[in-house]
């Protein structure tokens, strides 16, 4: 298996000598702090099929290879991510190798990525259709979405004891679709805001037929319990777009509309994701309450979910967590935690989110009621 997973050695070398010139300095650093500090934003790209799965062929006699052509693609996304010494790439696949679908979900976790990018073609019996789609995972919402969904769940069956492994899921089956996308609705609007961002580049600048951003059930996406798309970058089986994505032109401008969309997603999330810095202290510290920091006409929030369903307030079914507040925006709900003006305070109820399961809950801030990113309030210290 042909997974790219490199460990920072020299990141660890660097841990262990200042932990040694500490200990010399007679003071002791928050370790979880600083390696937390050094974390590199990892993006996990996954071309789809492979193999002896060749994916879906295009028009008749084009002689097109869907395995190939999002291979080449996601090569030259990864390419481009690299160039930032804050990001980590990792590939599912970087040769033309067979994975399993429950694998490149493992590859993901496994690795602790913040983002999941699944590159694919898409094909229909129509010449005409065209267009680029991007996906999360979610109930398909007419029987397009599902028909695509299904012939890219269809791949399992080419998998050794595949009923065993999914649990008697059937790709077939619009009812297995549902039970596989409750586990991912923490990450529903993670995921829906790197979609929108990729799919607008290829609409706005690429000037590419939008063909939105969309829910399916996508077998891949169900085990990768982060933000995740799936990326249908237009159809071979188009002539005019199957030659398009064939070039390298095209290739290396879907690709390039795919790490802007990457690129702009990292930007939104160091702007509401704080690092707090490592800080000496005594070998004995005085064990004392966390000072308040307070913000006026600040309201922080612990967002903790963010779903397709609207869900009752009450603490059974949020874990047993009070005070949950219930927002809509568009067509989804999310769903916070509690409230208040003191930084500190919500980083304790941040705390005990994730403690009660919610491993994604992160704080957002409202001024006068506008949502605001939360490093910005905390520089007006």
């Amino acid at each position: 298996m042909n997974t790219i997973i490199t460990p920072n050695n020299n990141k660890i070398v660097m841990i262990k000598k200042m932990l040694f010139l500490a200990f010399l300095a007679g003071i002791v650093l928050v370790p979880t702090q600083f390696i937390e500090a050094q974390q590199k934003f990892k993006v996990v790209l996954d071309p789809g099929h492979g193999g002896t799965d060749p994916g879906n062929l295009g028009a008749p006699k084009s002689k097109y290879l869907e395995k190939e052509i999002v291979l080449k693609i996601a090569l030259k996304v990864g390419k481009m991510l690299e160039q930032d010494k804050d990001i980590e790439v990792i590939y599912t696949r970087k040769h033309d190798t067979f994975i399993d679908l429950d694998v490149r979900g493992q590859i993901a976790q496994k690795s602790k990525a913040n983002l999941f990018i699944s590159i694919h073609c898409d094909a229909f019996s129509s010449p005409y259709a065209s267009g680029a789609g991007t996906f999360v995972l979610g109930l398909h919402e007419n029987d397009r979405n599902f028909e695509i969904a299904k012939k890219e769940n269809q791949v399992i069956l080419l998998e050794d004891n595949y009923e065993e492994k999914y649990g008697g899921f059937n790709p077939n089956s619009p009812e297995s679709v549902i039970g596989i996308t409750m586990m991912q609705e923490e990450y529903l609007d993670q995921s829906l805001t790197i979609a929108s961002l990729i799919q607008n580049k290829f609409a706005q600048e690429l000037k590419r037929k939008d063909r939105l951003v969309k829910q399916a059930g996508f077998l891949v996406l169900r085990n990768t319990f982060m933000p995740s798309v799936l990326i249908e970058t237009g159809f071979l089986t188009n002539p005019k777009e199957g030659a398009y994505l064939n070039s390298e032109k095209g290739q290396k401008e879907m690709a390039k509309a795919i790490y802007d969309g990457i690129k702009a997603y990292k930007k939104e999330y160091d702007a509401n994701f704080v690092v707090e810095e490592a800080k000496p202290i005594e070998k004995e510290p005085v064990v004392t309450k966390p000072a308040s920091r307070v913000f006026k006409n600040v309201k922080f929030r612990v967002q903790i979910a963010s779903s397709s369903k609207k869900v009752k307030t009450t603490p059974s079914n949020f874990k047993g967590l009070k005070d949950i507040e219930r927002v809509r925006v568009g067509a989804h709900h999310k769903y916070y935690y509690s409230k208040t003006s003191d930084y500190e305070k919500a980083k304790r109820l941040r705390t005990l989110a994730r403690g009660k399961g919610y491993n994604s809950a992160f704080i957002v801030a409202f001024k006068y009621g506008k949502k605001v990113s939360v490093n910005e309030i905390l520089k007006s210290e």
